[in-house]
């Protein structure tokens, strides 16, 4: 088998790269930049650009399955344009692959996992969401990904299985939403946001990468939630970082209207609530590592942790 990677150089491609690697399977890669593409036996880069349309050929040859990670970040501004990059980005990555695929030669290709994002579901704070909510946040993000999700689904039209992973807070120490979580816990100024009671779905960095893989592997179809399967309040999850971190909170929450004030809609990021069930992928035989938040918060801040107390999760 050989996999082909869109967004293998991001936070979650390069753990991906690392499973695969490790489970000896060699991975093509296409980059937007030259100068990053390496030409090695069991991971070779290829060029293209999306937003041209323009993709090599040859990254088809001999894979089997493609995983798509390409996008734009979310957590810039809002403004109009960054807005239009966020969609195209996505919607472009997805047509570029699709048409060169039907292109090439490669009749191999069995499926596609792509990657898409809980932020299709509303905010809420009391409902409990599956696969099956058919109900679609009505902001940017829920047509962001409802789109997105459409084009993934094109790919049906090649008789290609095609599995979208709904990814939720990702939790890396150097990478992503955690490093920025912890600073301000890190600095002594660290408190909840808003009301505090917001759902917050996160993922363990590693347990993402072995979900993609698994979904490789076992050819899923369908959607599924990229989320452990214990979601935590904003709270929680602040008061676990301060005691893995072993600082105080003593301030007091900071109000949802200031960060609307500096964040403006971005601020949806951190005040909207998702509470989203993994259940379905363990019903696939998925088995999560980090189940807890005290326990994934913990093995990335090991170091840091050491001397401090392990706590019990509720």
């Amino acid at each position: 088998m050989k996999v082909l990677i869109t967004g293998a150089t991001g936070l979650v491609g390069q753990a991906i790269v690392k499973v695969l690697h490790d489970k000896g399977i060699p991975v093509n890669y296409l980059t937007t930049s030259k100068n990053k593409i390496t030409s090695q036996e069991d991971f070779q880069g290829y060029y293209w650009n999306p937003s041209k349309g323009e993709i090599d050929l040859d990254c088809f040859k001999n894979v089997q399955a493609i995983i798509n990670l390409a996008g734009t970040t979310i957590a810039k501004r809002w403004t109009l344009n960054h807005k239009k990059k966020v969609l195209l980005s996505r919607i472009n990555s997805l047509q570029t692959l699709k048409n060169g695929l039907e292109q090439s030669n490669n009749k191999e290709v069995e499926c596609l996992i792509s990657a898409s994002a809980v932020g299709i579901y509303p905010d809420s704070i009391s409902d409990f969401y599956d696969e099956t909510e058919t109900k679609v946040d009505d902001g940017f993000l829920g047509d962001v990904v409802q789109k997105w999700e459409a084009e993934a689904d094109s790919f049906q039209q090649l008789d290609i299985d095609v599995a979208k992973i709904r990814i939720g807070i990702v939790l890396d120490k150097d990478e992503g939403a955690l490093p920025k979580m912890s600073q301000p816990v890190k600095n002594f100024v660290g408190a909840p946001l808003g009301s505090g009671d917001q759902w917050q779905s996160w993922i363990h960095i590693e347990d993402l990468a072995q979900m993609f893989v698994f979904a490789v592997e076992n050819n899923l179809k369908g959607i599924y939630n990229g989320v452990a399967p214990n979601p935590v309040t904003n709270t929680k999850m602040t008061k676990e970082l301060a005691k893995i971190l072993d600082r105080p909170l003593w301030l007091p929450n900071i109000p949802a209207f200031l960060l609307k004030a500096i964040l403006g809609k971005m601020s949806a990021l951190v005040l909207s609530s998702q509470r989203v069930s993994s259940k379905k992928i363990e019903e696939e035989g998925f088995t999560f590592q980090y189940v807890n938040i005290c326990q994934a918060l913990r093995s990335l801040y090991s170091s840091e942790a050491a001397d401090v107390p392990a706590s019990v999760e509720a």
